[in-house]
């Protein structure tokens, strides 16, 4: 679904699942700044939104979602995951309920199959699931901002910030009293730096939550009800997930940026030693430089030199070994 916001001076349309909204308009490191002052807002009207209504909505999710949601207060921001039978992630969704409905947004392109799940477990419950993406746009609203948000529409409200699940005929209006618009590619870096992974990016066919530091913000560990339930305790409880997340300060002489995909060595073993890990997502930050997150194996030393390709990498702990 392609933004109208695309049609702002200077606005640059990004690629790959971001695909439908700016990736910067022109000038990306006053976006970031824009954004960690406080100021702006950043078209993410690509998202899926899904809404699910009914007196049983929150009961019937409760048994589905990696979170607990059965009492989920209204207003109250959270995120959830939906596991395979093996507790690997599949969905990842962004939560908040009115009193009425609960609405998520979700990654570009997933609400069709996340939909379909639903549907297939809906059973004598009485709920409602449907596509709202034609009718919404999510909007994000950076931590501090004080921007106006119009009455009546929902708001999910985090410590990094303010997602607004705003009615898509009223988007060009709203980026003409909130600018200055801010792209996908400063949003991200913000992303990065903040350790906060991201469905597709972060995750593969393999990934459990303890590898990402999910089962700290997404995942209720004294629930259980819900599929793939028996591998998180499983891991909680025995063992310790094979891979980990890790924060990298990447050498900012490169010119070149190590992009998602590239694979990450010991330094000390030289460009044909083993595989260790790979960059998910690489970013260059306003102040951090270039920056990335990535998985790396769950042995890995803390105080190992890395590199990513020739690209000298220092790792921070995201999640502990």
């Amino acid at each position: 679904m392609k933004s109208p916001l695309l049609t702002l001076p200077g606005a640059v349309p990004a690629e790959g699942v971001d695909e439908g909204v700016a990736a910067h308009y022109g000038d990306l490191f006053r976006e970031q700044r824009a954004l960690a002052d406080g100021t702006g807002f950043v078209d993410l009207s690509h998202r899926g939104v899904v809404t699910v209504s009914g007196e049983d909505r929150l009961s019937w999710l409760h048994l589905l979602l990696t979170q607990h949601v059965s009492d989920l207060p209204t207003g109250q921001a959270t995120e959830a995951l939906i596991l395979s039978a093996h507790g690997h992630i599949e969905h990842a969704l962004y939560l908040v309920d009115d009193g009425s409905t609960t609405w998520a947004h979700v990654e570009p392109g997933t609400q069709d199959a996340l939909i379909a799940y639903l549907e297939s477990m809906k059973f004598f419950y009485r709920v409602e699931v449907a596509d709202r993406t034609e009718e919404f746009a999510v909007v994000h609203l950076p931590a501090g901002s004080i921007a106006d948000v119009p009455e009546g529409v929902v708001v999910r409200e985090t410590s990094y910030g303010r997602d607004l699940f705003l009615p898509r005929v009223e988007l060009e209006s709203y980026a003409e009293k909130s600018g200055p618009a801010v792209g996908i590619l400063a949003y991200e870096a913000l992303r990065v730096e903040q350790h906060r992974p991201r469905l597709g990016f972060e995750t593969d066919h393999r990934t459990i939550p303890h590898e990402l530091g999910w089962i700290d913000t997404a995942v209720h560990l004294q629930k259980g009800c819900y599929r793939g339930q028996e591998t998180v305790a499983r891991v909680q409880n025995l063992g310790k997930p094979p891979r980990r997340l890790v924060f990298l300060h990447l050498d900012g002489s490169e010119v070149h940026l190590p992009p998602a995909g590239t694979e990450i060595r010991l330094a000390d073993e030289g460009p044909d030693g083993r595989k260790i890990g790979v960059i998910t997502t690489s970013v260059r930050h306003h102040e951090l430089g270039p920056i990335a997150l990535a998985l790396v194996k769950r042995n890995v030393p803390l105080d190992a030199r890395l590199v990513a390709d020739s690209t000298a990498a220092a790792q921070e702990v995201v999640v502990a070994p």
